[in-house]
């Protein structure tokens, strides 16, 4: 029971697990900036006044939404990068990294786009017309008039998503790049064996990513709420 609750390996190991929270944290920051701007681009095609693009859009997003994180990931390790012989990078530590940041960005930005499109939902049906009135092109209305405003209505809606990706760096973690903290866990199990210290310690480290993210989030909601 001592050895159990024995926090001596989480401070032995101080170094190993902040290293890993740190890879933790670069994975995510940079899912979070690929995931924004493929949901985004995922949004224009589903509000598009062309059809085909609008369908193709749609049906991206359900596929993505539907099919499991490690699905999708398997598929770029082990199917485009270890059959195919695709790389990112001549490195494969590196090469693994940034295929995992692919995997989980593509995931991550079918639910930024669900997101997104109903921020476009909660946008009066007037401003669009005025934009026409204008002379505005779809894209431009799009860029300058809906896009603002439906990002300020789901900023919550996209702090969630954000919290949720975090999250699932530690699939990226077992099925792609086996630094973060999630891993370092796994290696520490495998070291010294099941350890409930070393597994608080892991989740506390979990709780100082997301739980700020949410609040800062949560601020930033109510910061830049659209009065209607």
């Amino acid at each position: 029971m001592d050895q159990l609750l024995d926090f001596s390996p989480v401070f032995d190991n101080l170094d190993l697990i902040l290293a890993g929270f740190w890879a933790t944290v670069r994975l995510a920051a940079v899912t979070a900036i690929l995931s924004l701007i493929f949901g985004t681009f995922l949004t224009a095609l589903r509000v598009s006044p062309v059809a085909v693009l609008a369908r193709t859009g749609s049906f991206v997003v359900n596929l993505l939404r539907n099919t499991p994180l490690t699905l999708l990931l398997a598929i770029c390790i082990l199917a485009i990068n270890d059959e195919l012989k695709v790389t990112l990078s001549d490195t494969e530590t590196v090469n693994r990294y940034w295929w995992g940041v692919l995997g989980l960005s593509i995931y991550t930005g079918a639910f930024v786009s669900e997101a997104l499109r109903s921020g476009i939902n909660t946008v009066p049906i007037g401003q669009a017309e005025a934009a026409r009135s204008i002379g505005l092109t779809f894209m431009q209305s799009l860029r300058m008039i809906i896009l603002p405003q439906a990002f300020r209505a789901v900023i919550a809606p996209l702090g969630s998503v954000m919290i949720a990706m975090i999250k699932n760096t530690t699939v990226v973690g077992a099925v792609a790049y086996g630094y973060e903290a999630a891993a370092v866990m796994k290696e520490m199990f495998d070291d010294m064996g099941a350890s409930i210290p070393v597994f608080l310690g892991i989740a506390a480290g979990y709780l100082v990513l997301t739980l700020p993210t949410g609040f800062f989030f949560g601020w930033l909601a109510k910061r830049m709420a659209v009065a209607r």
